[in-house]
């Protein structure tokens, strides 16, 4: 088999590394035993052509596997679980819960989790920004309340570890140190067992080796624009 090529950037803010959707896919080539490489992008290059030509977003990651390329991490691990053993039940019926949950974390709870970003992060600094946090974080609950009822006091959702908690954990670390997911000591709970796995641990150390490069031109400046509009907030 072909070994994978995934991309990856060499460099993000700090709040952002361990966060980068490549881990993702790290993660999941991580637990079904598959080696790769990584093509590191600095930023800005994610928006050539030739990068384009693989994600036409402009964003990362991407696999590159013989002659099959693909982008959108679901899509990515959906991949890696379908043509490699242990992400994925052998029962067809389990196997479509496990894809069922794998839709859940991206469609369903991702979204709203990722609204709070743009309101205390990206656009921090809009008059809109500080007013929508209540509605962002009543639907964000309403997500939280609606994933712990299912998990109950089960390790995971659907009896073994599948690409549906690999997803579901991913997107829930997004707000693991904020207090709407401490409201939920399951769904806490439930992300340190995600984290504790061998496979999630190679996968973070080794997006956290890659970051090598430089920030871009005028980060420095957006990123003190920012603190500025935080410390206005408070």
């Amino acid at each position: 088999m072909t070994r994978p090529v995934i991309t990856a950037f060499d460099w993000v803010p700090d709040f952002a590394k361990g966060q980068v959707r490549d881990l993702r896919v790290r993660w999941a080539l991580e637990e079904v035993g598959q080696p790769y490489d990584v093509r590191y992008l600095s930023q800005g290059e994610q928006k050539h052509p030739d990068h384009r030509a693989r994600q036409p977003f402009g964003q990362v990651p991407t696999l590159e596997e013989g002659e099959l390329t693909l982008f959108e991490s679901g899509a990515i691990v959906h991949h890696i679980a379908t043509t490699r053993g242990g992400l994925l039940p052998a029962d067809a019926a389990a196997r479509a819960r496990a894809v069922e949950w794998m839709f859940a974390a991206l469609n369903t709870v991702e979204p709203p989790v990722m609204d709070l970003s743009f309101v205390d992060l990206f656009e921090a600094d809009k008059p809109w920004s500080k007013p929508r946090r209540p509605s962002v974080e009543q639907r964000i609950r309403e997500r939280l309340q609606d994933v712990a009822s299912r998990l109950g006091e089960n390790d995971w959702f659907d009896g073994d570890f599948s690409a549906g908690d690999l997803l579901m954990v991913a997107v829930l670390r997004i707000i693991r140190d904020d207090p709407l997911l401490s409201e939920h000591p399951t769904l806490a709970d439930y992300v340190t067992r995600g984290e504790a796995r061998p496979a999630f641990q190679r996968a973070l150390a080794a997006q956290m080796a890659g970051f090598t490069g430089s920030p871009p031109p005028g980060f420095a400046e957006w990123e003190a624009k920012m603190k500025t509009s935080e410390g206005e907030s408070a």
